[in-house]
Formats: C-alpha cells, sequence, structure tokens
C-alpha cells in the first residue's frame, strides 16, 4: 500500500507546478486623452462714469466723455472672440439711455463707442457704435495673447450729447457685456 502523505505531497507538488507552468504576462495600451475648451469670461468691469452734466452751461455746446472698462479672459491661444454691449435696461428704439433715479419719466441720451483699433486700447478715438442693438456692432480683437491667468482690459468709451433738457438728478443704466467665443 502506498502512503497517503506521499501522495498528497506528489499532489501539491504538481499543483504547484501546474501554476508555475501556466503563470505569464500580456501588455496592453490605455490611451489617455484630454480636450481643452475654448472659453472666455468678463472679469471685471469698471463703471462708465460721466461725471456732472451741465446742459446750460459746461455742456450746452459740448457732449460730456467719460471712461470706463471691461476686463476679460480667455482660453490661451483663443481666437475668433467678439465682445457685445446690448442697448442697457432704459433704451429707446436704438438710443441708449440713462434713467432719472428721482423722476423715472426722465432720461438722459447717451452712446457707447469701439475702439478705431482691433487691439487692446485705451484710447477713446473711435466713431463706431458698440452694440448690435442699437445700431452698431460686435467688437472683433485682434493681436491679443489670450490667457486664462491674464485678463485683456478694453476701454470703454461713452458720451452724453450736448444741450439735453433733463431734471437736475442722478440717472443709471445698466449695460450686458457678453462675450462670443
Amino acid at each position: 500500500m502506498e502512503n497517503p502523505t506521499r501522495r498528497l505531497l506528489i499532489a501539491l507538488l504538481l499543483c504547484g507546478t501546474c501554476g508555475l507552468a501556466r503563470a505569464g504576462s500580456s501588455t496592453g495600451s490605455l490611451s489617455i486623452t484630454a480636450t481643452v475648451a475654448q472659453t472666455c469670461s468678463v472679469s471685471a468691469t469698471s463703471t462708465l462714469a460721466f461725471g456732472a452734466y451741465d446742459p446750460v452751461v459746461a455742456n450746452a455746446s459740448t457732449a460730456l466723455t467719460g471712461t470706463g472698462s471691461v476686463s476679460i479672459k480667455c482660453t490661451k491661444g483663443s481666437s475668433g472672440i467678439t465682445v457685445d454691449l446690448d442697448a442697457g435696461a432704459h433704451v429707446s428704439g436704438t438710443q441708449r439711455r440713462l434713467q432719472g433715479a428721482t423722476v423715472t419719466t426722465d432720461f438722459l441720451n447717451y452712446g457707447i463707442t469701439q475702439p478705431a483699433t482691433t487691439s487692446p486700447w485705451t484710447s477713446c478715438a473711435g466713431s463706431t457704435v458698440w452694440g448690435s442693438t442699437v445700431g452698431g456692432s460686435v467688437y472683433t480683437p485682434s493681436g491679443v495673447t489670450w490667457s486664462a491667468a491674464a485678463a485683456q482690459a478694453f476701454t470703454v468709451c461713452g458720451s452724453v450729447p450736448a444741450a439735453q433738457n433733463i431734471s437736475a438728478q442722478s440717472y443709471s443704466d445698466t449695460v450686458t457685456v457678453t462675450v462670443n467665443f
């Protein structure tokens, strides 16, 4: 008769070698991808402040001018960016208007113009109305180095036409800035 311990030992050895005989490896590859979206945001604005309008003396024949700014961040390497300003909350036809705070039926007409160039600017030499909803057009900047880390600032130039017959009070409006990308 055979020894049961010997049989068990042989079976264990055979199982152990069977497992080793089957051991192996195989390799493959896993693709990794990502897409960076072209996106933009209005990162800051500063008020287009005209200051005091004097329809009797100082602004009887001269428009009152003012400046503000819009800062925009876009993904690095972005292109085809346009900036539009809507008509404001108190528009009448294509005329932007500031509404009186006390006498809310009084409105002070004003306009906003685009820069004369298409690169970031600080000059108010442009005469094209800024805004597709007020008979103007969108602004298409070029030569801009877009960066998600650093905003590009664009000056917003405005003017209040001379000799408007309006009440003494404060006036305000809100214009929405839209960046298309």
